[in-house]
């Protein structure tokens, strides 16, 4: 089968992510589990031609630099293709992810309308986390469409590598790459300050210069976006405040309490009928009380402040799992396996199912 082949097939059965690898079938991962694709080991001149068919001269010269290629193109006009091309062992690996070729409602993935709302800000630091996997990516998309077709914004980008194409509809719209279009993400934010913009879109707060520009680009009157590979609103204020020396954390704090917005987590579950995957969320929205804790370093009092915040439509994890599962839509031993505090959650469905029962 061609690499086209492959990706018409991994489309038709709603895989998420594709592997080619020597000495395993190429494998699909569906609904989170990994799926052969056939019965036969792939050997190294076959990955080789796979790789082949999609990477360019500039990219084989990458690969061999550093080790490997991260890129995207169009399949058709069926997805957009995000690419990690790679060596292991010698042998050229690709890991594939294809992406939808429409933006996703709120509805459709699962966000509060209290999201929406912050959109129209006209400044600050709103930051979606979660491990590789969970649909940031999805999720960003959604939120910069919304922006880009009810504001008319400038609205910068700066992805590794572009993953959803934008079109300009009220907003004016510009997509850079890294390592195509600007060298770094750091360098790409400073510059962005310079083209005007009104939203900057950061793929991914990688290093300390990246992190800095982040929060200058907030303080100095600009809406930014931004991801990190955190989960909870408490454990990402503490991995980017680690992040800087300890002579300027105390300065970062207050920077950080002034400019942040919104922390947004989420992770991806199976469906409890097997037909494919909902997004859980954990929701902080900065209030008073808030910035004041992070001012003061007392981040593990934003859990109590987030659990009593929900007139402000903010959510703990926790408690959107107990929900999820309440609607029948995930399975007991995924919440558990997903909640920060499991043997809390179990005993409040058990009250729960307890209470039903003695309704009836």
């Amino acid at each position: 089968m061609t690499l086209d082949a492959y990706i018409k097939e991994a489309l038709e059965k709603g895989a998420s992510d594709i592997h080619f690898a020597v000495g395993r079938p190429p494998t699909y991962r569906i609904h989170g589990e990994l799926v052969s694709a056939g019965p036969r080991p792939l050997t190294s001149e076959e990955t080789e031609a796979l790789a082949k068919e999609i990477i360019t001269e500039a990219h084989r010269k990458r690969i061999e630099e550093v080790g490997g290629v991260d890129f995207g193109f169009s399949f058709k006009d069926k997805a957009r293709i995000r690419v990690s091309c790679f060596k292991e062992r010698g042998n050229f690996g690709l890991a594939l992810r294809p992406l939808p070729n429409r933006f996703f409602s709120f509805e459709e993935i699962g966000l509060s309308e209290k999201v929406i709302e912050l959109l129209g800000l006209p400044r600050g630091l709103i930051l979606v986390t979660g491990p590789t996997g969970s649909g940031k990516t999805t999720t960003l998309a959604t939120m910069l469409n919304y922006v880009n077709e009810n504001f008319a914004k400038h609205i910068i980008t700066i992805e590794d590598p572009i993953e959803f194409m934008h079109a300009h509809k009220k907003s004016l719209i510009t997509q850079r790459e890294v390592g195509q279009d600007v060298s770094d993400f750091s360098e790409a934010v400073v510059k962005a300050l310079r083209q005007d913009p009104d939203v900057i879109l950061i793929g991914e707060m990688r290093d300390l210069a990246t992190m800095e520009a982040a929060i200058r680009a907030a303080e100095t009157g600009h809406l930014v976006f931004a991801t990190l590979h955190t989960s909870g609103a408490a454990r990402t204020v503490d991995r980017i405040i680690d992040v800087f020396p300890t002579h300027q954390q105390a300065q970062v704090r207050v920077q950080l309490a002034s400019i942040l917005v919104a922390v947004l987590s989420q992770t991806l579950l199976p469906k409890a009928d097997g037909t494919g995957r909902v997004a859980a969320f954990e929701l902080m929205v900065t209030t008073p009380a808030i910035r004041n804790l992070i001012r003061e370093g007392k981040t593990y009092q934003i859990f109590s402040e987030i659990q009593t915040g929900s007139r402000m439509g903010m959510k703990l994890l926790d408690d959107h799992l107990h929900e999820l599962y309440d609607q029948g839509l995930i399975s007991y031993d995924a919440v558990m396996q997903t909640a920060y505090e499991p043997k809390e959650l179990s005993e409040k469905i058990v009250r729960g199912a307890v209470g039903t029962a003695k309704k009836k």
